[in-house]
């Protein structure tokens, strides 16, 4: 288990094996997700790896086919 220190400015530094292990670079983004008592870090996909996975989904029942008038 790595641990870190958290800084005087609430820095923390990524170690070396974990940001191998992920392929982390810098820039790239990660979320902190407080979870039953816990911290979670969660690496950000770029939005550009999301373009397509929705590729053959139907919208069949999605929307009704005539909009509500305003």
């Amino acid at each position: 288990m790595d641990t870190v220190t958290i800084s005087s400015k609430y820095q923390i530094v990524i170690p070396r094996r974990i940001r191998e292990q992920f392929n982390l670079k810098p820039g790239q983004k990660i979320a902190f997700i407080p979870y039953k008592g816990t911290l979670r870090v969660v690496v950000v996909p770029p939005v550009e790896e999301a373009r397509g996975m929705l590729k053959g989904i139907s919208q069949e029942g999605l929307r009704e086919e005539e909009d509500e008038e305003r």
